[in-house]
């Protein structure tokens, strides 16, 4: 074993409680790179392809219910950003958690954390088998999924600038496919041309039934679909301790969210809707694809079939390989995990967690080739149980944080989250909603009781650890 990874290299294994002044990180990640991953952190497959169910339920309200919800994940990432700017680490919302809340909420955050992206991660994997399959059909699915892992993680290995390179171009896909579909979809709507030119208007938001034509509640009941689409934005915390100036670039990046939900979400909804009435759309049917064939784009399916394909490739590289073993690594420096997990490389990469997390990444292909209809609908409804539980802890957190900066515990934040602690309630109000919309449907049910059953191993796990631990 090399320096690089043995226990005896300083900047290997901090002291328990040494974690902000020992992570060992290489703050390798450029402010363009940052920007990029906000960006790319907001836009994922629930848009590209997940969108058209959402649509045939809500119809044209679907565009206040993105609006809505984009209101209270800014509100939770401006909660973070004001801890990141008191102390930017990569343990993120775990190491906030475990220092205002207590080490139960740091170890059950951190892995909450990890659980969420790794089953995430294999469903995005799995999805990017299909998707190759579009041009090689005769190619297994399950070979796919592994040589992407494998390519990911090397990438990953390497160094994190290599890894911030990747999701910059990744974001850059998804960009050129939002902002073609938002100038070509205006300018059938201003000028007219083509086939989708005589029958596109904006009165299609409104007109074809009402904005809500299924009715207010059953339209309401697609917000947790809606919220699955912003699904991984607080990758952008995890970033600060290998961010170039972080208290800078973080706030920056943060403060732009609600132009890009603006402009990514509902602007682009509004043009799609426009050209082609709600009605149009089926579930399984991407909107892009819908809006593209409409005009007479040739290869649209092809087209879209790429950046879904690359949002997929994008979402296990940030979430499932880059945040997890971070976030690992966070739970080996306060004995919350195996000390090993806190070993770095001479290039800074936790190398441990990001075996840990490849590793159960590639035998959750085995769970997807034997029954994958089921597989992913339980994947997904642990993701977004598992999403609202950890976006709940990060403002449950800031009001505590909050409290020890006033009581002299904390050192305040130049960058504050607006309105709280009202605002803070009013989000944990709303997430209390969705998630009793969560249990209103059978189909979504799923979720209740894997986010239950994680609680409970959360405890038992924590118990062992107590008894097994004389210091956490």
């Amino acid at each position: 074993m090399d320096s690089a990874t043995s226990p005896s290299a300083a900047h290997d294994i901090p002291p328990p409680g040494g974690v902000r002044s020992a992570e060992g990180y290489k703050r390798g990640l450029s402010a363009r790179q940052i920007q990029m991953i906000a960006i790319g952190g907001t836009i994922g497959t629930g848009l590209f392809l997940g969108s058209g169910t959402v649509i045939s339920q809500a119809g044209p309200s679907i565009i206040l219910w993105y609006g809505l919800s984009g209101i209270a994940v800014f509100l939770v990432m401006r909660a973070l950003g004001e801890m990141l700017v008191y102390q930017p680490v990569s343990g993120s919302c775990a190491e906030y958690a475990r220092e205002f809340l207590g080490p139960f909420w740091g170890y059950a955050t951190a892995w909450t954390y990890w659980v969420m992206w790794v089953t995430t991660g294999m469903a995005e994997i799995t999805a990017a088998g299909q998707y190759v399959q579009y041009w090689f059909p005769g190619f297994a699915q399950w070979k796919t999924a592994l040589i992407s892992l494998a390519v990911l993680f090397v990438l990953n290995l390497i160094s994190v600038k290599l890894f911030g390179e990747l999701e910059f171009w990744f974001a850059m896909v998804k960009i050129a496919a939002i902002v073609g579909v938002l100038l070509i979809g205006t300018g059938v709507l201003l000028i007219g041309f083509s086939a989708a030119g005589p029958t596109a208007s904006v009165s299609h938001l409104w007109a074809d039934g009402g904005v809500a034509p299924h009715g207010v509640w059953h339209s309401m009941t697609t917000l947790q679909m809606v919220l699955f689409a912003y699904l991984g934005i607080e990758i952008l915390g995890v970033t600060a301790g290998e961010a170039e100036n972080p208290r800078k670039t973080i706030p920056r990046a943060i403060n732009s969210l609600p132009l890009r939900f603006g402009l990514f979400y509902m602007g682009s909804f509004v043009v799609i809707l426009s050209v082609v009435s709600w009605e149009s759309f089926r579930p399984g049917t991407s909107p892009f694809v819908a809006v593209f064939t409409k005009i007479g784009i040739p290869a649209a399916a092809g087209i879209i079939n790429f950046v879904v394909l690359t949002s997929a490739l994008s979402s296990c590289n940030a979430g499932g390989l880059y945040s997890t073993s971070r976030m690992l690594r966070t739970a080996g420096l306060n004995g919350h995990g195996p000390r090993i997990l806190a070993r770095l490389t001479s290039r800074g990469v936790p190398i441990f967690g990001l075996v840990v997390t490849a590793v159960v990444m590639a035998s959750g292909l085995w769970i997807n080739v034997v029954d994958p209809d089921r597989a992913f609908v339980f994947i997904t409804s642990v993701a977004i149980g598992a999403e609202i539980l950890l976006w709940s802890v990060i403002l449950i957190t800031h009001l505590r944080y909050r409290l020890a900066v006033r009581d002299g515990r904390a050192s305040g934040s130049g960058y504050r989250m607006p309105g709280a602690p009202y605002t803070n309630w009013l989000v944990l109000a709303f997430f209390a909603f969705v998630t009793g919309l969560t249990a209103w449907s059978s189909e979504s049910r799923t979720a209740l009781y894997a986010v239950a059953g994680w609680v409970v191993i959360l405890l038992i796990g924590y118990a062992v650890l107590r008894r097994n631990r004389t210091q956490l």
